[in-house]
């Protein structure tokens, strides 16, 4: 399998990922800032972090880590958010080799104590 990032960004997103020859694509759902216990955090950073986490459960059940992200969509309940989702994922997946292509919506969230809710398409 071979990948590109296309116009990789100072930060953890390319404007387009490019890939070939993958053998296998996972779709994640959104994966919302809700532990097991169904526990929700009350900070935005502890939600982000716990939404990522999330994620990558989800891929390391496919056999997959962060380094397979292709695509991530991130809905923020309200723009304010930005930055400290930002910070969060540079922390989470600024090491990677390749960067997904990423997009963030703005938008209502089902859940309104969920601040944010992460999907992802990964390949391997």
């Amino acid at each position: 399998m071979n990948r590109r990032a296309i116009h990789p960004s100072d930060t953890t997103y390319a404007q387009a990922h490019e890939v070939s020859g993958a053998t296998r694509i996972v779709f994640v759902s959104g994966q919302v800032p809700e532990a097991e216990d169904g526990t929700v955090p009350a900070d935005f950073r502890s939600q982000c972090r716990l939404a990522w986490a999330n994620v990558e459960i989800q891929l390391k059940a496919a056999g997959m880590t962060f380094d397979n992200l292709a695509k991530t969509t991130i809905f923020l309940a309200d723009r304010r958010y930005r930055e400290e989702a930002r910070e969060v994922r540079q922390e989470l997946l600024g090491d990677l080799a390749v960067q997904p292509a990423m997009t963030v919506v703005i938008t209502g969230i089902y859940e309104e104590a969920w601040l944010l809710e992460i999907e992802a398409i990964a390949v391997a």
